[in-house]
């Protein structure tokens, strides 16, 4: 619902509930205020002015302290975020509509058809903008359509004036309706880029504990074991590439915007194939934002590389390219993965198809397949749906 009060709201002196920091609506709710000791203003001179012509000048002026009451009242309640639900809006509409009712009848028809406006002009359009701030254009255009077939019916004349202040309520509706959805989806991007870069925030501290301790792990095994024969200088091998490959990965970093421009998945693929890795891809570009492209990648990566630690066999790559997701599927002929031995896997605290694989895919919004059978390889299917989605936005929020 547009103008839902997030939980988060702070707490004012007194107990009372203010807007979170940032709200793009708290504004639009002081607006509504200031309109209402204006409007409230324009129409005491106008009492002030005329309350010798009304028909019952006492209730004029008995009207205009209930007017003056409920504009503090309401501006009052209306600050406070928790009240902004249905039984403030249409105790709101219901005084609003007591008091246009009431107007024609202490003012006097004649004395209205001389040309004298009612103390509820102008001041009676303040519903219609709590109703449209509060749920948007919707309810900003029942509420005037409301307030304005109400005053109708109590003057019993169709001037044209009249018309003309209905049809300026019901445009005040979708307008102010209109310019709170877009606050809304502003202050929804905002959420989103706030969490982002905190998400980048938290990259970055994990990545300076990598490189104060993996990082110098990978360097001294290499440096240890680069004299040693067999399985030992192997290792240290091993052990310099990923060390090489890590401070590639934390000192690399898209500039702004890079990771939404589209890069040819296949491209990235083609790194994969050996002797024993066959990609099949279509034969046109297969184009992804490049974070996106980058993510898949790195699953296909990390899926081929528990082919060549597990299976010992052949890969087979295959990318279908459809108009709403892309599929990528890997498949080895290996011993397979044995019944519940990824999920014994990860409470032992080894999480590579979990955070590799899973996670990866997980982030762009889409959804991984494994199938697999004791002697009958292991198939990962990964698929990623077409869309503005970006890496850390998962498929459940």
């Amino acid at each position: 619902m547009v103008g839902a009060v997030p939980d988060s709201s702070s707490d004012a002196p007194g107990g009372r509930r203010r807007d979170p920091p940032g709200s793009l609506q708290a504004p639009l709710w002081r607006s509504i205020a200031v309109y209402r000791f204006a409007a409230l203003a324009y129409v005491a001179v106008l009492a002030v002015r005329n309350l010798g012509d009304y028909t019952h000048p006492v209730s004029g002026a008995v009207l205009l302290l209930a007017m003056t009451g409920w504009t503090v009242l309401s501006a009052y309640a209306y600050a406070d975020p928790t009240w902004r639900r249905w039984p403030l809006l249409l105790a709101d509409l219901a005084v609003v509509l007591a008091v246009v009712v009431a107007a024609p009848r202490v003012v006097g028809r004649e004395v209205m058809n001389d040309g004298v406006p009612p103390p509820s002009v102008a001041w009676l359009a303040g519903p219609v903008l709590a109703w449209a701030v509060s749920g948007g254009r919707r309810r900003g255009v029942v509420a005037a359509l409301v307030i304005g077939v109400t005053d109708l019916v109590a003057r019993e004349r169709f001037a044209q004036a009249s018309l003309t202040g209905a049809a300026l309520m019901l445009l005040a509706g979708i307008a102010v309706g209109h310019v709170v959805r877009l606050a809304v989806i502003a202050e929804e991007r905002l959420q989103r880029a706030v969490e982002l870069e905190a998400a980048t925030r938290e990259r970055e501290r994990l990545a300076r504990g990598i490189h104060d301790s993996v990082l110098q792990v990978l360097a001294l095994v290499q440096r240890r074991g680069a004299h040693l024969d067999g399985e030992a200088g192997e290792l240290a091998r091993l052990a310099g590439e990923q060390e090489a490959a890590l401070r590639s990965l934390i000192a690399s970093r898209a500039p702004d915007g890079l990771d939404r421009q589209e890069v040819d998945l296949r491209s990235l693929l083609a790194g994969y194939a050996s002797p024993t890795v066959s990609i099949a891809a279509p034969a046109t570009s297969v184009p992804l934002p490049a974070g996106v492209a980058g993510e898949v990648a790195a699953a296909v990566g990390a899926a081929l590389d528990n082919v060549a630690r597990h299976g010992g066999g052949r890969g087979w790559v295959l990318v279908e390219d459809d108009p709403d997701a892309v599929t990528v599927s890997v498949r080895d002929d290996g011993p397979g993965i044995p019944p519940g031995r990824l999920t014994e896997a990860a409470g032992q605290g080894r999480l590579g198809v979990v955070q590799s694989i899973e996670g990866r895919i997980a982030d762009l919004g889409g959804t991984v397949r494994i199938s697999s059978a004791p002697g009958e390889g292991t198939e990962v299917e990964l698929r990623v749906p077409r869309g503005p989605s970006v890496p850390g936005q998962r498929a459940d929020r």
